[in-house]
């Protein structure tokens, strides 16, 4: 008895330190002084659910979690705030969070973009979606866009508020450009095209700064087609001289044509330039 009463002092300081909804892992609980036979016990009471092998979570209160897939929310919130991985949501699914995608996705929930370094039992979760993780090489060590963001990330699949936790995230000048990196198909130009036509609201020396430092000749080149062919405001007032265009032309879309100023094969409706000629 005195054991068992000793077990539970030492538990409470643990469970404070996990929000309902947290994953945890095998490591991190070890790390707080939970041995094996303690793990097996608090998942045995439900103190603690086992989502896979290794990997935990913390109850939510009743009536409230109406599903056994985790949400990808309660992964990266898990990651950055609690086990202490350097992490960040990016690229569309950041301007997704600062509702700036407009874009109607058909046939299923478009994937969610993590940037930075994840357990490996990431993949193995029964995810509400795809999470699907990039190393950060566009910006290399450079962190300028890196944001908290407050919006309201702690729902479940009825709408109900869970918990409301700062997420760290892209800013809208650092996610298009991570954006951009990723585009492959028309079908995905047509959908960052969408996208371009919500960022009235830039800020162009964030822009310049981050365009300076990007490490990819496609991703710069690709932001000023798109840019261009919108013409916001924020447009006039970025540093094109403080950016490398590089030289040569870039393939990129299976039977597109070239760009006539920025050299870089794009679908045929986005080679417009100012003049209205194309090629």
């Amino acid at each position: 008895m005195a054991n068992s009463h000793l077990r539970t002092k030492r538990l409470k300081p643990v469970l404070d330190k996990v929000p309902p909804g947290f994953l945890v892992d095998t490591a991190w609980l070890r790390a707080q002084g939970v041995d094996p036979k303690s793990i097996h016990r608090y998942v045995s009471r439900g103190w603690l659910e086992r989502v896979i092998r290794g990997v935990y979570r913390r109850p939510l209160p009743m009536g409230i979690q109406d599903s056994t897939l985790v949400s990808w929310e309660s992964v990266i919130l898990s990651l950055q705030r609690l086990l202490g991985h350097d992490v960040h949501l990016g690229g569309e699914s950041a301007l997704d969070l600062a509702g700036l995608n407009h874009y109607l996705y058909f046939g299923g929930r478009p994937q969610v973009h993590f940037y930075g370094s994840v357990p490996i039992w990431v993949s193995r979760l029964p995810l509400r979606t795809n999470i699907q993780v990039h190393r950060r090489t566009l910006f290399g060590d450079y962190r300028v866009g890196i944001d908290e963001s407050d919006h309201d990330v702690g729902r479940n699949e009825r709408g109900v508020s869970v918990w409301h936790w700062p997420i760290v995230a892209s800013c809208p000048e650092r996610a298009i450009l991570e954006a951009l990196d990723v585009i492959r198909t028309a079908a995905d130009f047509e959908r960052l095209d969408s996208v371009f036509n919500a960022l009235t609201t830039l800020r162009p020396n964030l822009l310049t700064m981050l365009l300076a430092s990007c490490q990819s000749v496609k991703v710069r080149r690709l932001f000023f087609v798109f840019a261009e062919k919108h013409s916001h405001a924020w447009m006039n007032y970025l540093d094109k001289s403080r950016i490398d265009f590089g030289s040569g032309p870039r393939a990129l879309v299976e039977g597109g044509r070239i760009h006539p100023v920025y050299r870089i094969y794009v679908p045929p409706e986005f080679v417009v330039v100012e003049s209205g000629l194309t090629e």
